[in-house]
This record gives structure tokens, sequence and C-alpha cells, in this order.
């Protein structure tokens, strides 16, 4: 039996696998921490505190494949292929946004990370709540702009 090719099938072999795999980890990280924090909503302490811990292991293996893959493709540019009012009104806020926080988040993340396990509860409960937003939002934006590039206007 033959397969059918669906446009969408061939989209995807036309995306970079690296990009995927940076998109599935982005997209993984955010469920964590999603879950993550329904655990300590349900006051699950352990739990929680494993689950934000792979969140984190995730992330930095999200860093450390991004990083890969631009020093690889000597950081060339992967140009926003929609309109250009789409462009300058949502692609490019969505994106400085993204970039802007995702430079604070291993910051945030170490730091809240460190105080929830010296058990300095109040101090990381209060830096958690700008924290988790955060790094949420950065985690779901990583998403969105690889399926704005490759899936929405998908490179020439």
């Amino acid at each position: 039996m033959i397969a059918a090719v669906t446009p969408l099938a061939l989209l995807a072999a036309a995306v970079p696998p690296q990009a995927t795999l940076n998109a599935a980890l982005n997209a993984l990280a955010g469920v964590l921490l999603v879950i993550g924090y329904v655990l300590i909503r349900r006051r699950r302490e352990t739990a929680h505190k494993r689950t934000m811990l792979a969140a984190f292991v995730v992330s930095v293996l999200f860093l450390t494949s991004y990083l890969t893959y631009h020093y690889q493709s000597n950081w060339t540019e992967t140009k926003f292929q929609g309109p250009l009012p789409l462009r300058n009104w949502l692609y490019y806020p969505l994106l400085v946004s993204h970039v802007i926080l995702a430079a604070m988040v291993p910051v945030l993340a170490l730091r809240t990370i460190y105080l929830g396990l010296r058990d300095r509860r109040e101090a990381h409960r209060r830096l958690a709540r700008w924290t988790f937003p955060i790094w949420l939002y950065v985690s779901v934006t990583g998403v969105l702009v690889y399926l704005m590039l490759y899936y929405l206007y998908p490179q020439p």
C-alpha cells in the first residue's frame, strides 16, 4: 500500500530536525512548568520539586541544542516570510520580547531553584511569582516562533 504524501508531510520534511527538537524541548519545558505549578497548588512539594528540576534540565538541554544548532549554521538568519504588517506588529514584538525574557530565565530559574532547595520558602515564593510566568512565556513563545517560521510562513 502506498501512503499519500500530504502538503504538511512535505513541509515537515523541509524543516531542520534540530529546529524541531528545539521546539519540542521548549514545549516539554512549558508542560513541565504547568505540571509543577499544579503540583505545588495541590501541596505536593516533592513532586513539584522534581518536576521543576526536570523543567530546568529540559531548558538546559534546549539551550545547549539551540546554541549548537546556530553555531553549526554560522548563525544564519531564518527570515520571517509572512506579510509585512504581521511581521511588524506580531512577529517582531513576539520575537523581541521572547529574546529579552529568555536572557533573564537562566538567572531567575537558578535563583528560584536555589531558594527552594535551601528551604527559603518565602523568598522562593516571591521570586517564583516572577520566574514562573516569564519562563512559561518564553517556552510558549519559542514554540510560536518556530511554528510561524516553519509552518505558517515556511522558508522558500
